[in-house]
């Protein structure tokens, strides 16, 4: 078991405050782990079992709670009244208009509430406008390499090959329970997308049309970090399922929400450095887990300088970034980072050793016409840390940074 600094962190910075705290994120990424190791860092520093509840939604003893009056009546029984009462709710999605019990036990009752979830519907409008500005989002993502690295670094492997296991496999926490062997794993990374795709796409948005589904989704996989749209999408799987049915822009648009609201695929939309404006066409999209990923695309090195694309995508993100894909004039460069106020531009490639390449990286960082920090990062081990201004940094350092 990996213990969550930074997102343990997270929920140690608004302890104690009326701040429902909502982690969400994809499902097995280890939300309810956090609970628990949350739960049991409060039992260490001496607040009474007595004073918490947890509630797991996914247990079947359970089941019969689905309404909030339901949740209501399930929790009040072992409240205290005079007391600092903690309160934790495991999948709470589970139970319809579930805000307005917390909203009511957040009122009534000296409390101390923290959420997860496995669908950004979690925080829907009317979770926002009724208990407006009176909770906080952790979002939680898979392993960072960081924290991969920090677990198998004793097994005497070199970094190297450890980061090729988490390009390959991904940064489930499921992963670290189980023998790291590959069939083993990609067993337990098929039950985990069946599980994501069955629970949190299909069951939940009553979606009756599976095989399109996972057509749309295969389809994310193989092309990740692509140029792509909803157009281009239909169009390709069309063709290339020889279906007898037009397929609608509408529908793979749809389909892809309801993969971004289950947190398996996010999107990256394009930016015009130059005009300063989000871009409304022709996105980017990558997938919340690489081994996730390539449950569906298999090991091969066709994508693999995208799937290094996407490691560095989900990073950023981790380290509270916006990002989008940067498009000055006719050149792209892969990522525009912004945080309060601050941006920064990264691209990633494989390798800078060979000339055309080298130019093809650096050209777009040109063309900008700023000041802001320009990084290239790139997979090979390289002395050189700066050129003209723009700093190299190699891959697993910048992850382990």
């Amino acid at each position: 078991m990996i213990f969550r600094t930074e997102y343990m962190q997270q929920l140690q910075a608004f302890k104690d405050s009326k701040l429902i705290k909502v982690v969400t994120g994809l499902r097995r990424s280890g939300k309810s782990t956090l609970l628990e190791m949350f739960r049991d860092e409060l039992l260490k520093g001496g607040v009474a079992a007595e004073r918490m509840q947890y509630i797991n939604f996914e247990l079947m003893k359970y089941d019969s709670v689905r309404s909030y009056k339901q949740l209501y009546e399930l929790v009040l029984p072992s409240i205290r009244p005079n007391e600092k009462n903690y309160l934790f709710f495991d999948e709470i999605q589970q139970v319809e208009g579930w805000e307005k019990a917390l909203n009511s036990l957040s009122v009534e009752f000296d409390t101390d509430i923290y959420v997860t979830g496995s669908n950004a519907r979690l925080l829907s409008s009317e979770l926002a406008t009724l208990i407006s500005g009176r909770y906080v989002e952790i979002k939680m993502l898979p392993l960072s390499f960081k924290e991969y690295y920090g677990y198998y670094q004793n097994d005497g492997q070199s970094r190297e090959d450890i980061f090729n296991e988490y390009l390959k496999y991904g940064g489930l926490p499921q992963l670290l329970s189980v023998p790291h062997e590959e069939k083993t794993i990609s067993s337990v990374l098929s039950g985990i997308y069946d599980t994501v795709i069955l629970k949190d796409v299909i069951a939940r948005n009553n979606l009756r049309d599976t095989d399109m589904l996972k057509r749309i989704f295969a389809f994310v996989c193989g092309n990740v970090g692509s140029i792509t749209s909803s157009n281009s999408i239909a169009n390709y799987i069309a063709r290339e399922a020889k279906l007898d049915k037009v397929v609608r822009p509408a529908t793979v648009r749809n389909i892809l929400q309801m993969l971004e609201d289950a947190f398996i695929v996010y999107r990256a939309d394009r930016y015009d450095i130059r005009g300063k404006e989000v871009l409304k066409s022709l996105e980017k999209y990558y997938i919340a887990d690489t081994g996730l990923k390539n449950t569906i695309t298999g090991y091969t090195l066709e994508n693999y300088g995208h799937t290094l694309e996407n490691v560095v995508y989900l990073e950023l993100l981790r380290r509270g970034y916006t990002v989008y894909v940067g498009k000055c004039e006719n050149k792209e460069i892969d990522f525009v980072a912004t945080q309060k106020g601050h941006t920064e531009y990264f691209q990633v490639t494989e390798s800078l050793s060979n000339d055309k390449t080298r130019e093809r990286e650096i050209a777009p960082f040109y063309r900008t016409n700023d000041f802001y920090a320009k990084t290239i990062i790139t997979a090979e081990k390289t002395y050189v840390t700066d050129t003209n201004g723009i700093q190299i940094v190699n891959l697993i350092d910048f992850l382990l940074n």
